[in-house]
C-alpha cells in the first residue's frame, strides 16, 4: 500500500505546471523550482521531483514515462506470481511421480 501523500493533487499540479514554465524562460529559469517551492509552502525537493517526472511524461527530459513505469511494475508483479506457481506445480508433480514410482503393497 502507498503512503498518504503530504500534498493535495491540485497543489502538486499548480507547482508543477507553475514550475515547468518558469524553468522555459531563461531569464525566471535560475531558482525557478526553490523561488515556487518558498511561494506555495512546499519542499524544493518534492518539487524538483514532480518537475522531473513531468519533463519526463512530456517527453523533454530521458527516462521511463510514469504510464511505462506503471506497466512495469504491473508485468513484474505479474511474472513474480507466476513464478510462484510454477514452483508450486514442480514441486506438486515431483511429489506424485514419486507416489507412482512407490510400489503397492
Amino acid at each position: 500500500m502507498a503512503a498518504p501523500r503530504k500534498y493535495p493533487d491540485e497543489l502538486r499540479e499548480r507547482a508543477t505546471r507553475l514550475a515547468v514554465e518558469a524553468r522555459r524562460d531563461p531569464v525566471g529559469r535560475a531558482g525557478a523550482i526553490k523561488r515556487i517551492a518558498d511561494q506555495l509552502d512546499v519542499r524544493p525537493d518534492a518539487l524538483r521531483g514532480w518537475v522531473k517526472r513531468a519533463e519526463i511524461d512530456e517527453g523533454v527530459a530521458p527516462g521511463a514515462t510514469s504510464a511505462e513505469t506503471t506497466r512495469i511494475a504491473v508485468l513484474e508483479r505479474e511474472a513474480k506470481e507466476l513464478r510462484r506457481a510454477n514452483d508450486i506445480l514442480k514441486s506438486a508433480s515431483a511429489f506424485f511421480a514419486a507416489e507412482l514410482d512407490r510400489p503397492l503393497p
